[in-house]
């Protein structure tokens, strides 16, 4: 599927959490943003910088009245473990059939050493309490992002 744009409604998504519970982003509707950020791999040394730099800014984020979700395949045995290890304190939302992915545009053909795979293309939307897409920041360098992220949602205040 295509990657939704600046402007769309938001495909509507509900996943289970590392501890079990269901997350669906209708829930949210007129009552806080969503930051949504899809990744590879639990455990992985980028996915591990990108969900300690959205845990050390989850406050800031909650302030401007958002809430945080990382969306990977992993089981949710492998996300409960990760968050532990990690004291995340955001829910990690668990996709092993890779519906969210796909919704969302972000389960791509990638390339490495020459192999080409199907896997996540590393993507972080913020949804509005209106529940459009009010920014998408493509194949995301994990350094610094997550503060851009937060600048974004105080921008579409």
């Amino acid at each position: 599927m295509a990657r939704p744009i600046v402007g769309e409604t938001s495909p509507v998504f509900s996943l289970r959490t590392g501890d079990g519970a269901t997350v669906t982003s209708s829930d949210y509707l007129g009552e806080k943003a969503i930051v949504l950020y899809f990744y590879p791999k639990d455990d992985t040394p980028g996915c591990t910088r990108e969900a300690c730099d959205f845990r050390d800014l989850e406050a800031e984020f909650a302030a401007a009245g958002a809430v945080i979700f990382g969306i990977s395949k992993d089981s949710e045995a492998s996300h409960a473990k990760f968050s532990g290890k990690f004291a995340l304190n955001f829910p990690l939302l668990s996709d092993p059939d890779g519906t969210a992915c796909e919704a969302f545009g972000v389960w791509v053909e990638k390339m490495n050493y020459g192999k080409k795979y199907m896997g996540i293309e590393r993507t972080t939307f913020v949804i509005g309490k209106d529940g459009n897409i009010k920014a998408v920041f493509p194949k995301v360098k994990v350094d610094g992002h997550a503060a851009k992220v937060l600048t974004a949602i105080k921008d579409a205040e």
